[in-house]
C-alpha cells in the first residue's frame, strides 16, 4: 500500500513531559473496521479486553551517534553505530556532521575514521537489499574499551534534523528499556508509563516481553528493515500460544515486537521461543499469523515500516488511520502520537 499525504507531515520537535505533562500525554488514534476513534495515550486500556496480550521490547537505546573526522577529507563526520555484528564488527552508517545531517555515500573500502580516543575503519559494503547507493559499512572500530562502554563515554543519542535540540540519553528509553543494544529507540513504547502498565494489567491485560535491538531507521524508499538481533523467551512464547488458544488477541507494542514475535510464529499460528537474527520482511505475500493489533507511532510514506502495518491491520485500516491522523494534526517521529491499529 501506498500512504499519500496532501501537505506536509508535522513532527514532533520535542519529548512532550519537558512541557510540564508526562511522556504519556500525547495522542492515540484508534483505528479497526468499525472506523476511526481519537483519545489519548492513558486511554490504551479501555480499548483492549480482559484477556488479551500486550508484548512490548525490552531493548535499551544506545548513544549511538559519535563525532569524528575523515582525514581523507578532511571534514568532520558522525558515525551511527547501527547493530554489532557477530563478528565484533559494526554496521555503521556516516553522516554528514551537524548542524544539518545527510547520508554520506563516498565513503571506501580501508578508509580510516579517526575517533575520540580511536579509529574505525571501514572494511565492506554492509549489504541493504535494493540500495542503489553505498550506505552502510562493515567497520571494525578500534577503542580503548569494550564497546558499550566506550559509546557510554564519547556517545550520544542519533538525532534527525526534526528535532532541533540534543536531548539526554534517558529522554529516548522507554519505561521497558533494560537491555542496551538498539541504536534508536524502540519508539512505540516510550509513551507507556508505569501507570498505564498498571491500568493494564488491573484491566485483565497482561504485559509480556521480547527483545529486539533496531538499527537505524534512516532507511531509504523502498528498502526492506535491517537483519536485526531477536530473542523471545519461553514464558512470553507460553503466554503468547495461551492467549490465543483462549480467542484473545496479541497486541504488539511497535514493528520491533511484530516482527519478532512473527520470526518465531508457525503455520499453525503457534509461537515458539527463539533468538538469532531476523531478516523478515512483513507485506502483502507474508501477512501476520500471531499479532492481531499493533501499537504504534506515524511512520513516513514509502517507509518499509509501512507495508508491515498493512500485514497486521490490512490495507484499508491503515489508509484510514493516515488519512484521518493528517486530517486531525497528528505528530510523527519518535517524540509524537500513537496510534493503537485492530485488525
Amino acid at each position: 500500500m501506498t500512504v499519500v499525504l496532501e501537505g506536509p507531515v508535522r513532527s514532533a520537535t520535542s519529548p512532550p513531559e519537558i512541557h510540564g505533562s508526562g511522556r504519556d500525554d500525547v495522542r492515540l488514534l484508534v483505528a479497526g473496521p468499525d472506523g476511526v476513534t481519537h483519545a489519548r495515550f492513558p486511554d490504551l486500556p479501555r480499548f483492549l479486553d480482559p484477556g488479551d496480550l500486550v508484548v512490548v521490547n525490552t531493548s535499551a537505546t544506545l548513544p549511538a551517534a559519535v563525532t569524528g573526522r575523515r582525514p581523507a577529507t578532511g571534514r568532520r563526520v558522525t558515525v551511527h553505530f547501527s547493530t554489532a555484528l557477530p563478528s565484533g564488527d559494526w554496521a555503521v552508517e556516516l553522516r554528514t556532521d551537524a548542524p544539518k545531517t545527510g547520508q554520506v555515500h563516498d565513503g571506501f573500502r580501508g578508509e580510516v575514521i579517526e575517533l575520540p580516543d580511536g579509529r574505525l575503519t571501514l572494511l565492506a559494503p554492509y549489504p541493504v537489499t535494493g540500495s542503489m547507493t553505498t550506505r552502510l559499512w562493515q567497520a571494525r572500530a578500534a577503542v580503548p574499551q569494550p564497546m558499550l562502554r566506550y559509546l557510554a563515554r564519547h556517545g550520544r543519542p542519533i538525532g534527525y534534523g526534526y528535532v532541533p535540540r540534543r536531548w539526554p540519553l534517558s529522554r529516548y528509553q522507554t519505561v521497558f528499556a533494560r537491555e542496551p543494544g538498539s541504536a534508536e529507540m524502540p519508539s512505540a513504547g516510550r509513551p507507556f508509563t508505569a501507570t498505564i502498565v498498571t491500568d493494564l494489567v488491573t484491566a485483565g491485560v497482561t504485559v509480556a516481553p521480547i527483545t529486539l535491538h533496531t538499527g537505524v531507521s534512516s532507511l531509504e524508499l523502498g528498502e526492506p528493515p535491517l537483519p536485526e538481533p531477536y530473542l523471545v523467551p519461553e514464558p512470553t512464547a507460553r503466554l503468547v500460544n495461551a492467549t490465543l488458544d483462549a480467542g484473545h488477541r496479541v497486541v504488539a507494542v511497535g514493528t520491533t515486537v511484530t516482527r519478532a514475535l512473527e520470526t518465531v510464529g508457525t503455520d499453525g499460528g503457534q509461537v515458539r521461543a527463539g533468538s538469532g537474527w531476523t531478516d523478515l520482511v512483513l507485506g502483502p505475500d507474508t501477512p501476520a499469523r500471531v499479532v492481531g493489533g499493533l501499537v504504534t507511532g506515524w511512520h513516513e510514506p514509502g517507509a518499509s515500516h509501512l507495508l508491515l502495518l498493512d500485514a497486521v491491520a490490512g490495507p484499508a485500516v491503515v489508509a484510514a488511520a493516515y488519512a484521518a491522523a493528517r486530517r486531525a494534526g497528528y505528530l510523527w517521529h519518535e517524540f509524537g502520537d500513537s496510534a493503537l491499529l485492530l485488525p
